[in-house]
């Protein structure tokens, strides 16, 4: 009895599409990824020619592929099973009740110290941020008083609000 997933791939699933814009012909769009295939990395070039060429056998060499891989894969599966019948399979346990429990709090230990680490990053990133963010307002507090101290010093007396220093008055 095969599974149900094997039976789609046996070619009752859905049959290519000959109107579809890339297929094993020569169509201007396969042409055109043959050309830049070509021109990008030669190898790509020559896969584009070989699909065009012999693209429409792919169906029976897929169908293939799927038999042999399906067949070589389904030993490994049932010898995977039969270790995790027999307890190997199952990661974490090693037999020794001992063992298991000293692992098992260990791994708690290590879980907090990085919940630990991982708090303390955060506090170290706010606290670096907050740094940073106080230096800056220090940097532009510095760059508007030395912005607005020339409008300040020109003009002491405060007469018109003129900006000439007298320089150029004759």
């Amino acid at each position: 009895m095969q599974p149900d997933w094997l039976l789609l791939t046996e070619g009752t699933g859905p049959k290519m599409n000959t109107t579809a814009l890339i297929r094993p012909a020569w169509t201007p769009a396969t042409i055109a990824l043959m050309v830049i295939g070509f021109m990008v990395f030669w190898p790509l070039g020559l896969a584009m020619l070989a699909y065009i060429i012999w693209g429409d056998r792919l169906d029976g060499f897929k169908r293939d592929v799927n038999r042999t891989t399906d067949g070589l894969f389904a030993g490994c599966r049932r010898t995977a099973d039969k270790a995790h019948r027999w307890g190997h399979g199952h990661r974490g346990h090693t037999g020794n009740v001992a063992f298991d429990d000293w692992r098992e709090k260990e791994l708690e230990r290590l879980h907090e110290e990085r919940r630990k680490l991982d708090e303390l990053l955060n506090e170290f990133d706010t606290y670096a941020r907050e740094l940073r963010r106080a230096k800056d307002q220090e940097e532009f507090d510095r760059f508007m008083s030395q912005r607005n101290k020339p409008q300040t010093d020109v003009n002491p007396q405060g007469s018109g609000g003129s900006t000439n220093t007298g320089l150029l008055q004759g």
